[in-house]
């Protein structure tokens, strides 16, 4: 017992100097030091949107009119080659006599009227024409006349199968009557110029009735020659 009290007086003993001789020798490590400052983390770096649209190179609107293989240039500048087109109907192979024909021509008109061949509507017509052939059970015609150009003096002679029923017809701005009866079978109704007129060719315009007062046809002849005729031919049934 007493040894076991000496041994534990001994460790205490021991304990407590090695405590106090710990305590003694023990130095504190000092922190390190550190010459340069700590670099900062630099916060993020937020986008303008405006910003990037200004990035973003323009883009230029081609033009048509300056770019060749979208348009032509015009050959029409100063400088450069004229234009070919022309509104002239001559040719390289033309007559060049022909640009003379058209004064040629209104000089030969301007002769016939001052000749009074002419009235200013055409050339004076030199032939017998036809009115037309018809069918009716008619017993006569009536036939109208007028002139219906200028009022110049022109005289008609009308006649049916070559029997004159009204030997001069003047022809006025007004329609005049003239009554034909109408043989069985056929019947050919003449209508002669008897002149020109003092302004050119006989004009008239004709209004064929039956006896009914129905329009058989209506018609004119322009410019025609004195001693010729315009006629009708009728079938009676």
């Amino acid at each position: 017992m007493k040894h076991i009290l000496i041994f534990i007086l001994f460790f205490t003993a021991v304990s407590v100097s090695a405590q106090t001789e710990f305590g003694t020798k023990f130095k504190p490590i000092p922190a390190p030091k550190f010459s340069a400052k700590p670099k900062k983390i630099p916060a993020p770096e937020t986008k303008d949107p405006q910003a990037e649209l200004n990035d973003i190179p323009n883009i230029k609107t081609p033009n048509v009119f300056e770019n060749t293989t979208i348009t032509q240039k015009s050959k029409f500048q100063i400088g450069e080659e004229k234009s070919k087109f022309t509104m002239s109907t001559e040719t390289d192979f033309a007559n060049p006599g022909d640009r003379y024909v058209a004064k040629m021509e209104k000089d030969l008109d301007k002769a016939l009227k001052d000749a009074g061949l002419k009235e200013g509507r055409g050339v004076l017509v030199k032939k017998n024409i036809s009115l037309g052939d018809f069918k009716t059970k008619s017993e006569y015609f009536i036939v109208k006349f007028r002139d219906f150009g200028a009022i110049d003096g022109d005289l008609v002679r009308v006649s049916s199968n070559e029997v004159v029923v009204r030997d001069r017809l003047l022809l006025d701005s007004n329609f005049q009557q003239v009554k034909i009866n109408l043989n069985p079978g056929f019947n050919k109704l003449d209508f002669e110029a008897l002149n020109i007129g003092t302004l050119g060719g006989n004009t008239a315009e004709i209004q064929v009735y039956d006896d009914k007062g129905v329009m058989v046809t209506s018609d004119y002849w322009d410019n025609l020659a004195a001693g010729f005729k315009a006629s009708i031919v009728v079938t009676k049934e």
